[in-house]
């Protein structure tokens, strides 16, 4: 009797582990990997990436968090833009910008300089301060596209030559890739641009994004190498 006993319940838990095994086998296949971690950008900015003058499902990193999607990147772009900012106010905040973040991105871009050229301030200026962020971003191991800019043509061919100049300076002495122009294919046309002259209207910044996400796409997967 008590072995008929013993026996049963052996069957009956062979049955149960079995069972449990069989499940297992279709909820998590055997060699299944996880999923890839979604990226995390940080567009760190001024006024063109905090989407000044625009509702927030218009602006930039909205648009670009969308895009990205839409091309199979899970990402999640965080918005780092405050209207106004020069490289010095920028660089001032940086670093409680990234502890604001909670997690270290996997890729910044950075979109500065437009208001130290609108401002007429030195161009060597700028680019110290420029270089004191990519410095910052590159001491943590955090993937950058810098994303230039271009001097008014008013200010002067010294004064446009030298700030022009900036960008492709950094990008080189960092070995970052670089974003040559912003506002490229959107500059200088009244139907891409807001009313007050300087910043992209809806249709403005559905361009911009078009056009940059080839290399937002290429630094993450550089990024993911490194």
């Amino acid at each position: 009797m008590a072995s008929s006993v013993f026996l049963g319940r052996y069957r009956w838990q062979r049955q149960i582990v079995a069972s449990g095994l069989a499940l297992l086998s279709v909820v998590i296949p055997f060699g299944a990997t996880a999923s890839p971690k979604a990226p995390l950008i940080w567009a760190f900015g001024d006024s063109l990436t905090a989407g000044y003058g625009l509702p927030p499902e218009a602006g930039f990193t909205t648009k670009l968090q969308a895009a990205l999607r839409r091309a199979g990147i899970a990402a999640t772009v965080r918005n780092g833009g405050v209207a106004g900012d020069t490289a010095a106010q920028a660089r001032a905040r940086l670093r409680w910008g990234l502890r604001g973040l909670g997690a270290t991105p996997d890729l910044v871009i950075v979109e500065l300089g437009a208001n130290d050229m609108l401002r007429g301030l030195p161009v060597a200026q700028a680019k110290a301060n420029l270089d004191a962020i990519l410095t910052e971003l590159q001491a943590r191991h955090i993937p950058v596209l810098l994303a230039g800019m271009r001097a008014a043509p008013n200010l002067g061919p010294d004064y446009v030559s030298a700030f022009d100049g900036v960008y492709p300076a950094l990008a080189k002495a960092h070995a970052i890739p670089r974003y040559p122009f912003f506002l490229d294919g959107v500059a200088g046309n009244p139907r891409l641009i807001q009313a007050d002259g300087l910043h992209p209207n809806a249709r403005g910044v559905d361009i911009i994004v078009g056009r940059l996400l080839p290399s937002v796409r290429s630094a993450l997967a550089r990024g993911a190498r490194q």
